[in-house]
């Protein structure tokens, strides 16, 4: 079966989260866009491009592990979703943990932290959610061995 191109799981991920919007109240697919962009201005492959629009899409309900699973997509990128996707009372080092253990993830969460972590963006939140949202990426970013924001 022939994979699905990266403008159908682009399409895909904006339907899937179509009405959701982030903490500032932004569709929730400008993040996913500028998550991409962000592998793509790091060097990423297309499988690591098609991961970022997807990375939030299991672990948000946006689509489900079992609709992944079947999903006509590469291994590599069933991987690096289901491993960027947090589950049910699961710590920082286990989630982290798998991200580093996984071929390719490491670079779409450094992506998607880049974006969590922008000031504009971190700038529409109220003090506490930012304090909290900051003070959480700069710990995963030390447990991933990233450099600080």
């Amino acid at each position: 079966m022939p994979h699905l191109s990266l403008a159908e799981i682009e399409r895909l991920a904006r339907d899937a989260h179509q009405g959701q919007t982030d903490k500032a109240g932004r569709p929730y697919a400008e993040h996913l866009q500028a998550v991409a962009e962000g592998v793509r201005a790091r060097g990423g492959g297309e499988e690591q491009i098609a991961a970022a629009w997807l990375h939030d899409s299991v672990e948000d309900d946006a689509l489900s592990a079992e609709w992944l699973e079947a999903a006509a997509l590469p291994r590599a990128v069933k991987d690096m979703v289901l491993a960027l996707s947090r589950r049910a009372g699961e710590g920082p080092e286990a989630y982290t943990g798998r991200i580093l253990a996984t071929p390719g993830a490491l670079l779409v969460k450094e992506a998607d932290l880049a974006h969590n972590t922008d000031p504009a963006r971190l700038g529409a939140l109220d003090e506490p959610t930012r304090d909290r949202l900051t003070a959480k990426y700069a710990r995963v970013r030390a447990l991933l061995g990233l450099p600080s924001a």
